[in-house]
């Protein structure tokens, strides 16, 4: 089935009601933790979002859920060392747990170990303009939200996660290459590809659309 005929039964999933896993049940809290720190509580509250991030990274929903699910037993466990500094919030917290949760799975279930190694036909894609980044803003607000993450989804797993640190975590390329150990300008090399394969689903998307109203 295609991303186009998919989203719908993919964006039901994300946005059903959570149950929580018996694994964050069975975590123990102290008699004097406050009701909107306890596992229920949080996992009720914040699930569906992380899920989100969690599937952004993972690229499918069976691994999402397990990094999910281990995210926030890191989060659970280690919810009495938070503090927030700054501007610094709880959930800023607990999605930087979620990230770094995701890219070690990443890590440790790549072929070989080497999720960052790309495909050598998709690395030969015209990356185009570096101004191109407005452009495929436009074009996404122009497309269905839920079908434009399955899009983010597909893309190959060394693209996605810098795409996603660099666009919806803020990352800069320093800190991505400091993160994925290599160096600031293949990070700038893999974001660019993952912009120039994104914007021309986008456009196949649209081209598609327009041509089947042309036969209504």
């Amino acid at each position: 089935m295609t991303i186009a005929g998919n989203h719908q039964v993919f964006s039901g999933y994300l946005n059903q009601e959570r149950k929580v896993p018996s694994r964050l049940e069975k975590i123990i809290t102290h008699d004097h933790t406050p009701e909107n720190r306890k596992p229920a509580a949080i996992y009720e509250r914040y699930a569906p979002v992380m899920l989100s991030l969690c599937v952004r990274y993972c690229g499918n929903i069976q691994d999402a859920e397990d990094v999910l699910h281990e995210g926030f037993i890191k989060i659970i466990r280690n919810i009495d060392s938070f503090r927030s500094k700054g501007n610094g919030s709880f959930e800023a917290w607990m999605r930087r747990i979620m990230v770094n949760t995701a890219l070690n799975h990443l890590r440790d279930h790549a072929r070989e170990k080497s999720f960052l190694k790309l495909d050598p036909i998709l690395d030969k894609i015209d990356a185009g303009e570096e101004d191109g980044e407005n452009y495929l803003q436009e074009l996404a607000e122009r497309i269905d939200p839920q079908v434009v993450m399955e899009m983010i989804c597909e893309l190959p797993a060394g693209y996605r996660a810098v795409f996603n640190m660099y666009v919806f975590e803020s990352f800069s390329h320093r800190e991505i290459a400091q993160t994925l150990n290599f160096s600031e300008n293949t990070s700038k090399s893999q974001l660019s590809k993952a912009r120039a394969l994104l914007r021309k689903k986008l456009n196949g998307l649209l081209i598609m659309k327009a041509e089947s109203h042309e036969k209504e």
